[in-house]
């Protein structure tokens, strides 16, 4: 790891040194950290199949040419290992780990728009619709209390070959963003998701001809004692399916409130979120809220992923909300400047009921205590357990989910 980053460190100072020296500014910045966590009984049963006990860190690295007010080339590259693992995380720490080219894209302004072309991060609908890297085009028109970004998200390109283009997969999103008044912020959706043959894309393999749109609202209210937002979805279009040649609409909806009450060095914060699932009792409709990639909303500790994000209980949908109905009652309280505890009460269970019909994932109870060691160097310490419901349960012998894990963690 030590050879990496001195490595990496090299070539960036080669390539500053050796341009003249008014050519452009470099702004270096990055993240990292370690977590050591415990999973035990995550599929609901005492099998201990899916029992983790591990060390893992991560190491991010961003670099900036700033070439004007105007111009500027980013990249952001990621280092990944798990302690004691063969690729890099063993004796010897020579491997390569997981290493990753995140973002490197040019941003650059002309008249009134910005335009970023290449990998780069993005978020729609605060993650319930997108929430990741991509290859595309952002275009964002600014104004005087407006914003229009124009995106283009290519999610699958179909290769060379006669009719490989039919096989692209596209995502075409406009989210203006403006405000009303000095308190809140409204942001109207519109995405298009569209592909002729969707069949060669692992992510849609059984769709023929994809054409989805989702019209959506984000809305977000600052308050004198604290703050409220909302978003809602609506999704539509059809898909074909290949082997039959039927067409099928697509008829969904997500819906998720939440908010935060300040008091002094206390906050009581909570959300609720619901997603329409697929009822397989309807064959001519497809129901649950859907997207092919790049949804990513993390929530619950064990089932919706949190600090720990290497795997969740058995049947709940994770970070890519679907068919799921979710409720959050928390309360936070700052002890010090250094010192932050908070704890949750979850309960989730699923809209539309699984294979053996049962729809209850359960309540889980979040513990997290955050304390600064020094400037930016942080420890956060959690806990949780899930009183799993019989939707969790993969058997006979049913136990209750636990996680405690540790994180330390500083950025610059």
């Amino acid at each position: 790891m030590k050879k990496f980053l001195i490595g990496l460190f090299a070539i960036g100072l080669v390539f500053a040194f050796t341009m003249p020296v008014y050519a452009f500014d470099s702004d270096f910045g990055g993240y990292w950290r370690t977590r050591a966590y415990k999973d035990r009984d995550f599929n609901g049963t005492d099998t201990g199949a899916r029992d983790v006990t591990q060390t893992d860190m991560r190491t991010r690295l961003y670099y900036t040419a700033v070439f004007s007010d105007n111009f500027k080339f980013v990249n952001k590259f990621e280092y990944n290992v798990t302690w004691g693992d063969t690729v890099g995380g063993d004796i010897g720490a020579d491997g390569m780990g997981i290493f990753r080219i995140k973002n490197s894209y040019a941003d650059f302004n002309l008249a009134s728009f910005n335009f970023k072309v290449g990998i780069q991060g993005g978020e729609i609908h605060r993650g319930f619709f997108f929430s990741d890297d991509f290859s595309g085009v952002v275009a964002t028109y600014k104004g005087d209390g407006i914003s229009v970004p124009f995106m283009w998200i290519k999610a699958y390109e179909g290769g060379m070959g006669d009719e490989a283009n039919d096989n692209d997969f596209d995502y075409y999103v406009v989210a203006p963003s403006f405000k009303v008044g000095d308190a809140m912020t409204l942001k109207p959706t519109l995405v298009y998701m569209y592909s002729k043959d969707a069949n060669k894309w692992a992510s849609t393999a059984g769709f023929d001809t994809v054409k989805i749109y989702n019209i959506g609202l984000d809305a977000d209210v600052k308050l004198d004692m604290g703050s409220l937002w909302f978003t809602g979805i609506y999704q539509g279009g059809d898909v074909e399916m290949p082997v039959t040649g039927d067409t099928i609409d697509a008829s969904a909806w997500l819906v998720a409130l939440g908010g935060t009450v300040k008091a002094g060095a206390a906050d009581i914060h909570g959300q609720v979120f619901y997603a329409t699932g697929d009822d397989a009792d309807t064959d001519d409709e497809f129901e649950a809220f859907y997207v092919p990639r790049g949804r990513s909303y993390y929530w619950s500790e064990i089932m919706g992923f949190g600090v720990f994000d290497n795997q969740v209980s058995s049947g709940s949908c994770a970070d890519q909300i679907s068919n799921i109905m979710a409720a959050n009652i928390g309360v936070g309280f700052k002890a010090s400047a250094d010192l932050k505890i908070s704890a949750d009460l979850w309960y989730a269970k699923l809209v539309e009921k699984d294979a053996n019909d049962e729809d209850a994932l359960g309540t889980e109870i979040d513990l997290k205590v955050t304390y600064k060691v020094l400037e930016n160097l942080n420890l956060d310490i959690i806990a949780a357990y899930l009183f799993a419901g019989e939707a969790t349960y993969d058997g006979d012998d049913s136990e209750n989910p636990m996680e405690l894990g540790t994180r330390l963690s500083f950025s610059f």
